[in-house]
């Protein structure tokens, strides 16, 4: 009897987190540098993981070195429970300068490019009425210039590069600093800047 009991109890720990696992979704955003993006959402209510990686190429296993035709970008597992896309959204646009096309911040060039990668139709839609609503509101006096495109291939960064402000933490400090992207955003956004980012921890 115990053993059967253990065995059930097992089955339905197993389907529980099976179900869990089930409801958790994926979202997909490029804002130049990947160690600030992932920083950044891995500190959102509701996001349980930010992985730094490349997309947007053609290379079939591209790595740092020659990663140049595709853009860093962060994957994003999170509860929608908890966040919803278009609270992913919001703090996606308040992270970064939407209105440079050549890059952000100090890191210049096609791989330092903002994008909304949507995994899903409907994040397609959320993410191009998002995009329509922010244009029109005037907040930002320049053309918003961040592209809504569909996700492909994804390659994960190495290691090294996986929390690199939790394994890094001066030297993360001292480039973020030195780049200029929170000063800037702080500029562009005013009080809205780094909307639903927990900084405390």
């Amino acid at each position: 009897m115990k053993l059967g009991a253990t065995i059930i109890a097992f089955a339905m720990g197993l389907s529980a987190a099976t179900a869990t696992a089930a409801e958790l979704q994926t979202a997909t955003f490029a804002g130049g540098c990947f160690w600030c993006v992932e920083k950044d959402f891995e500190h959102v209510k509701g996001v349980s993981e930010a992985v730094s990686g490349y997309t947007g190429g053609l290379l079939p296993n591209p790595t740092y070195r020659n990663h140049g035709q595709h853009i860093e970008a962060v994957q994003i597992t999170y509860d929608p429970t908890i966040v919803s896309y278009t609270e992913l959204l919001k703090v996606f646009w308040r992270s970064v300068d939407p209105t440079d096309g050549g890059g952000q911040f100090c890191d210049r060039g096609n791989s330092y490019k903002t994008a909304i990668f949507a995994n899903t139709d409907e994040q397609a839609t959320l993410a191009n009425q998002s995009k329509a609503e922010l244009q029109a509101s005037n907040v930002l006096k320049k053309p918003i210039v961040t592209p809504v495109r569909q996700a492909g291939p994804w390659t994960n960064a190495e290691d090294y590069h996986q929390d690199y402000y939790k394994k890094n933490p001066l030297r993360y400090k001292f480039y973020r600093f030195n780049c200029g992207r929170d000063a800037k955003i702080q500029d562009l956004w005013g009080d809205q800047a780094h909307s639903g980012i927990d900084h405390s921890s």
